[in-house]
């Protein structure tokens, strides 16, 4: 006869499998495919003063006077640092180029340089990136200076996690001064059901996490492997 803890270990396990059968569906509240998805607006040019804050992927144009081989273009890495020969990497995010200039004076003039004179400018800003966020395995911003597609994009995030419901991502981007989204299944593009949309720059895309996959998860972690076959 079977005691009342095989029966409930059974049940969980049922509900499991129940669980697992629909952890993957469309759904939610932003349409999926919509007509009106379009270009976005071009980003709008910041005036280089003061008031502008370096950021992660930002090109700087950096002139060290009578110092060629420092003088060049350097590009602020993700976890904003920036990185010069005989200095090494400096914290770089959150500071106008006059203090980041200030900054780069000061390394100089400790070991290598006296009084050196340095001037720091902004070449292009980090407007042509692309944020992916949500149940991917590498959430980030990543460089989107070519034409990228959903499935590419979400390529550089190292992929959807264990826990994510391809069936529902959403792009995020302002169009007609307006910030719109648009929900598009990852499942049947990659199938080749649904056209792969095109991404731009300023884009946010968001993998939605299935919380049925993280009840299933739950339960069978509550369950140790041998009472589940001794259920069975």
């Amino acid at each position: 006869m079977m005691g009342r803890g095989s029966i409930s270990r059974m049940m969980l396990v049922g509900l499991a499998l129940l669980l697992a059968a629909c952890g993957s569906t469309r759904g939610g509240s932003i349409a999926y495919n919509p007509t009106n998805f379009g270009t976005p607006d071009a980003p709008k040019v910041a005036a280089v003063d003061d008031s502008y804050k370096l950021a992660p992927l930002d090109t700087v144009s950096v002139m060290v006077f009578q110092a060629p081989d420092l003088s060049r273009d350097y590009e602020i890495d993700q976890s904003g640092r920036l990185t010069m020969p005989l200095i090494g990497q400096v914290d770089a995010v959150g500071i106008s180029t006059t203090q980041l200039g200030t900054t780069l004076s000061k390394r100089l003039d400790e070991k290598y340089m006296r009084n050196p004179n340095v001037t720091v400018s902004l070449k292009s800003s980090a407007s042509r990136v692309v944020t992916v966020d949500g149940s991917v395995r590498q959430p980030g911003i990543y460089p989107a200076t070519t034409q990228l597609s959903l499935v590419q994009a979400i390529a550089l995030a190292r992929g959807t996690d264990d826990l994510a419901n391809p069936r529902r991502v959403a792009i995020f981007r302002t169009i007609g001064g307006k910030r719109m989204a648009a929900a598009f299944d990852l499942t049947s593009i990659r199938r080749g059901e649904d056209q792969d949309p095109q991404v731009y720059p300023g884009d946010t895309i968001v993998v939605d996490g299935s919380g049925v996959k993280k009840a299933q998860r739950d339960i069978m972690q509550s369950l140790p492997i041998a009472s589940i076959f001794m259920a069975l």
